[in-house]
């Protein structure tokens, strides 16, 4: 029942499509007016022929839409990164010298890792010292741009110069003059694998879209960067934003789809801005439309801004969450490029991937493959933290040692850390003496037990509790999870109540069996990587900071350990 109601709203949704967007309409109506009314979400429902029910589940659900956000005009990041830069407590304390508590909210993550004490006020971020102009900010709305280190080792392919407009017309016209099976083949032999997370081929998913029928297919990019640690796509969707949409008109060109969206979240309002300025330019140029540069290929662009949800990083929830449904993970199959966004054929990727499609069309997939390893090909992009030396983005071949990552382009640490959580709350959770035994590609982390994931790092310094850090990622899942398994809904929720015990009461110990059963239990019965993957990090302190947990579990369990 549940799965067949989901498809009728998608198809009542999918009758006007993008144009009349009903997740935007709430999410307008909230940013201009406040949270809806009953009369309100009645209307909308009425206009899309919805239930009520449906309506109120989707606006309660986000954290920019939801009734408890009315109110709020200025929010603190409370990301992992800037909590164990331990900035934020006298953030708050400047900034509720300016605001009623009732009016400080919180984001999760705004991509100010590499200086912290981040806020976000009047739609626009700050960090690092800017709480010292709050005042005149608050004055005059001052945008103040954020600067950090761009590097390279290797070869250049998402932080060179950026492509001119005349130069992208040359190259496109010469592309769109070839067959796509032609492009979809180079594509295949880069062995280009996804960046978000799960590293699948992009090839895979576009050459089995193109063989799809459907009334209309789709490319989605997946620019919900939710990971706290990371910021790469930011740097790509604010310096780099041609590369991305050019990577969009690739891979509808040899897919056959047609409308491209750009699903962006909302923590990041100057990528919204720049991706919007970028889409207006490439159709000032003729790049977007029908009869592409004289070609018989057609594709236009929509940019939709998130509402604060970390599940819509899932490709399924962010689909259901373009159709203004609430963004619950999606049992597969059918997998998206099957039955994706409107359930039409629809490759989802997210923006590093996408932005190296480029360079694999012009230059071929034979270079792109001889660069990195045998099965992690490419580059990669690395968002390093405050505590290095260097804190910024830098590009990498696959295969590169990570010491040389960590001490060499990063400059090693300016204070004594004792781990590096990469790849995000659900990546491996590594101690600072494994960071030679490792290489920046997919393979090599999931050998040594961990996970590359996005390549962010999150540094956990000496003076931070394993405990407390554990019992943040627990709260993380519970607060983000969609809510539609048990295993992630539940499981995180008395994760996080037996650490927050533990710390709390002298006297209580956890039971080490009862903890491995429940993180067995979200990791094997998770509908997605969120409950699934966040005993990772679990599992990886247990292993090698157990001598600093072991206080708080129960002696029976430490002996039998």
């Amino acid at each position: 029942y549940c799965i067949c109601m989901s498809k009728n709203l998608s198809h009542l949704s999918g009758r006007q499509g993008l144009q009349n967007n009903l997740f935007e309409n709430i999410g307008n109506h909230s940013e201009q007016l406040g949270p809806l009314s009953k009369e309100e979400i009645a209307k909308l429902a009425d206009d899309f022929l919805m239930g009520t029910s449906s309506i109120f589940g989707t606006a309660s659900f986000y954290d920019f839409t939801r009734e408890s956000n009315r109110g709020k005009k200025i929010y603190v990041c409370n990301g992992s990164a800037c909590l164990t830069a331990g900035t934020q407590n006298e953030l708050i304390d400047k900034i509720s010298g300016h605001f009623e508590k009732s009016e400080i909210g919180e984001m999760c993550c705004l991509g100010r890792c590499h200086e912290n004490a981040a806020f976000n006020f009047d739609g626009a971020n700050y960090s690092g010292n800017a709480i010292e102009e709050l005042e005149q900010i608050k004055r005059s709305s001052k945008k103040i741009r954020d600067r950090y280190h761009v590097k390279h080792k290797g070869k250049q392919i998402l932080t060179g110069e950026p492509p001119s407009i005349d130069q992208i017309k040359i190259d496109l016209t010469k592309l769109f003059q070839t067959h796509p099976d032609s492009v979809l083949q180079e594509i295949k032999l880069s062995g280009l694998r996804g960046r978000g997370g799960a590293g699948f081929p992009i090839g895979i998913k576009l050459d089995t879209c193109s063989k799809v029928s459907g009334k209309q297919k789709f490319i989605v990019c997946n620019a919900d960067e939710g990971d706290p640690g990371s910021y790469s796509d930011r740097y790509i969707l604010e310096q780099q934003p041609y590369l991305l949409l050019i990577g969009m008109l690739i891979a509808g060109f040899v897919t056959g789809a047609s409308r491209g969206v750009i699903y962006i979240r909302a923590e990041y309002p100057e990528s919204v801005d720049r991706i919007n300025e970028a889409v207006e330019e490439f159709r000032n140029a003729g790049l977007t439309g029908e009869q592409i540069l004289g070609s018989s290929f057609q594709f236009e662009f929509k940019v939709i801004k998130a509402q604060g949800a970390y599940i819509c990083g899932e490709e399924t929830a962010l689909l259901s969450s373009i159709e203004g449904q609430r963004p619950e993970v999606r049992v597969r199959p059918p997998f998206p490029v099957y039955e994706g966004l409107f359930r039409q054929p629809t490759v989802v990727n997210n923006v590093e991937t996408l932005a190296n499609l480029y360079d694999i069309a012009i230059n071929g997939g034979k270079q792109f493959a001889s660069i990195g390893t045998a099965k992690s090909s490419g580059t990669k992009l690395m968002s390093l933290d405050s505590f290095f030396n260097k804190p910024g983005i830098y590009e990498v071949d696959m295969g590169t040692p990570l010491n040389e990552v960590v001490y060499q382009l990063g400059g090693g640490f300016h204070s004594k850390v004792k781990a590096l959580h990469i790849g995000g709350p659900l990546g491996g959770l590594v101690p600072i003496h494994k960071v030679d035994a490792l290489t920046v590609d997919f393979e090599s982390f999931a050998q040594n037990g961990f996970m590359l994931g996005h390549a962010s790092m999150v540094s956990v310094p000496d003076s931070f509790s394993m405990i407390s850090y554990l019992e943040h990622l627990f709260a993380f899942t519970a607060h983000e999870s969609c809510g539609k398994c048990f295993p992630c809904r539940i499981g995180s929720t008395r994760g996080k109540e037996l650490l927050q015990k533990a710390q709390k009461d002298s006297d209580y110990k956890i039971d080490l069996e009862l903890l491995r059963d429940l993180l067995d239990t979200m990791k094997r019965g998770s509908l997605c990587a969120l409950g699934g993957g966040i005993p990772l990090p679990v599992y990886n302190a247990l292993d090698y900071f157990y001598d600093e947990l072991k206080s708080y579990f129960s002696e029976s369990n430490i002996l039998a350990r």
